[in-house]
């Protein structure tokens, strides 16, 4: 009988052990689990800030700016308002996009206020017709020689000047060329002009 008892206490003790056992590799597996997912949700999170850190860095180049600029004129000189269109929208996202790291705290305001008024020109050449899309390219001159004033040029770029645009108020436009070109008069009259300053690389 004594050994039957000592039988049956020695069973209960290894089925208790065993459900121990199988309890705490369950508890294992559920740790492990939860770790797996933890680190999931944290590389998500992590790649998930990368991806808002180099937005913010900005994607975009002072060169890509400029080039669109001159897409513009050369597009509205042309009488071409589609590609002054495609141009004006590729500098639109650019001006949002870009971030100059280089400049001086004290500038910095300054730039993000002007890439934001160079930004609302571009939506508007975007999506209107010529009238107003040269309208908005003439405005936008002098906020990119103002933007080009700090950053700098990363090409020799000439102001330019013709009077009888609006009425005789006069016009400028930014140029690569010095040679004449105007795109304030939809492809006509298009030497109407001269060079009234000229800004160097740097």
């Amino acid at each position: 009988m004594k050994t039957q008892k000592s039988i049956l206490s020695l069973a209960l003790i290894a089925g208790l052990a065993i459900s121990l056992i199988a309890c705490g590799e369950k508890k294992l597996d559920d740790h492990a689990e939860g770790s797996e997912e933890h680190d999931h949700e944290a590389m998500s999170e992590t790649m998930e800030n990368m991806d808002q850190e180099m937005t913010m860095a900005g994607t975009a180049s002072k060169t890509e700016l400029i080039n669109e600029y001159l897409e513009i004129k050369k597009a509205l000189s042309a009488n071409n308002k589609e590609d002054a269109a495609k141009a004006a929208s590729k500098l639109a996202e650019n001006a949002k996009m870009i971030s100059f790291d280089q400049v001086s705290t004290d500038n910095k305001t300054t730039v993000i206020e002007i890439l934001e008024v160079i930004q609302e020109h571009s939506e508007h050449i975007a999506k209107s017709e010529m009238d107003h899309q040269i309208e908005h390219f003439q405005a936008m001159g002098k906020d990119f020689e103002e933007l080009l004033a700090i950053v700098g040029s990363d090409r020799k770029l000439y102001e330019q000047y013709c009077p009888m645009y609006n009425n005789n108020e006069g016009g400028m436009w930014l140029s690569d060329s010095e040679e004449i070109v105007n795109p304030l008069f939809a492809g006509k009259m298009q030497t109407c002009g001269s060079v009234k300053k000229v800004i160097e690389v740097g």
